[in-house]
């Protein structure tokens, strides 16, 4: 069945097409006689507006991109439902594109949303990411940007994260609160600003409780998956370093590694205390219940999506724009896994 179209209200009505159009919008210049009937004959003939046109007028498509490295990741997801609720709000239509942490994807990304003329685009990079022309190329065309969780420091736009290396160091003095003195860090990444900076917050912890820093005691997860923190637990007792801590840098891993303890008849946090990132969902069910640190996933989505939005506002209205940075506060949550000794 074929969209009914401002023609066709105008022929059944003996009126113009430019009658009609003012006539849905109520203008003061068309008799509230006439407005009535077209609304009535619109009704009667299901009449949608067509979107695309009424985008023409307004320049603005009312849509957004949101580039993120995984969808199922609990934190982008949470991120997700943030920026949808916020932008429903405001009548944004938000298309949702993964890259899979890899940096030639979110470049195809990035340019599929400059060729759908999206009003402004969120992002957060990929861990594959080291050069940012596909970002330069959105800033040359003056369209709006806002960057999350992962960022290029380099590339002038808004930004919303969280301390990184405050939080690494929450993390690990938690630990050594609680007795640890050989903590292990299992750590995200080489190129990834997150995991250098939850790495840099773990060193410095050690540093300022007098804890010698031991590279023997740093394991790399590049996927940051369930399986390496199964592998990595392996090859931590198979050291057999009397490692007494561990900081992970996600709670997935974290999970992996608490399963690998308990197939070797380790126990969590008797003998092994473990810490995670993020706050999963997983984190509070696992057994024992992981100690986390939780980040605002969820309100980090709404903050992003109320700056892209101010600055499509600024730039449509040519104010000038003031790019901030929004630093998010993270919270340490005590479960079971770092009891106390």
């Amino acid at each position: 069945m074929s969209r009914t179209t401002l023609q066709q209200i105008a022929i059944s009505l003996d009126i113009s097409v430019t009658t009609v159009s003012k006539a849905l919008r109520s203008y003061p210049d068309v008799s509230k006689e006439t407005i009535a009937r077209v609304k009535e004959e619109a009704k009667r003939l299901n009449y949608k507006p067509n979107a695309f046109a009424v985008n023409l007028r307004t320049q603005e498509s009312k849509t957004i991109g949101l580039v993120i490295p995984e969808i199922v990741h609990q934190f982008f997801s949470s991120v997700v439902k943030g920026v949808i609720e916020e932008a429903e709000k405001h009548g944004y239509v938000v298309i949702i594109l993964q890259t899979d942490q890899k940096m030639q994807i979110e470049k195809k990304r990035i340019e599929f949303l400059i060729e759908k003329q999206v009003d402004g685009i969120l992002l957060a990079l990929a861990d594959e990411t080291i050069s940012y022309d596909h970002l330069y190329e959105v800033k040359s065309l003056d369209l709006p940007l806002v960057m999350f969780d992962k960022i290029a420091k380099l590339v002038e736009c808004s930004k919303v994260i969280i301390d990184d290396k405050k939080a690494g160091y929450m993390a690990t003095k938690h630990l050594i609160d609680t007795g640890c003195k050989n903590i292990a860090h299992f750590r995200g990444p080489m190129m990834s600003q997150n995991s250098i900076d939850r790495f840099l917050g773990y060193k410095k912890a050690l540093a300022e409780h007098n804890i010698v820093f031991k590279e023997s005691n740093v394991y790399s997860c590049l996927k940051m998956s369930f399986e390496e923190g199964q592998e990595n637990g392996k090859k931590m007792i198979e050291k057999n370093n009397g490692i007494d801590g561990v900081f992970v840098n996600t709670d997935l891993v974290a999970v992996g590694l608490i399963t690998q303890l308990k197939k070797m008849g380790i126990k969590v946090p008797e003998e092994i205390s473990v810490i995670g990132f993020s706050n999963w969902f997983l984190s509070s069910i696992t057994t024992p219940s992981l100690t986390t640190i939780s980040q605002p996933s969820f309100s980090m989505g709404q903050l992003i999506f109320k700056l892209l939005l101010s600055e499509i506002k600024n730039r449509k209205n040519n104010i000038p724009v003031e790019f901030e940075t929004v630093i998010m506060p993270t919270e340490l949550i005590v479960r079971e896994s770092t009891l106390a000794r």
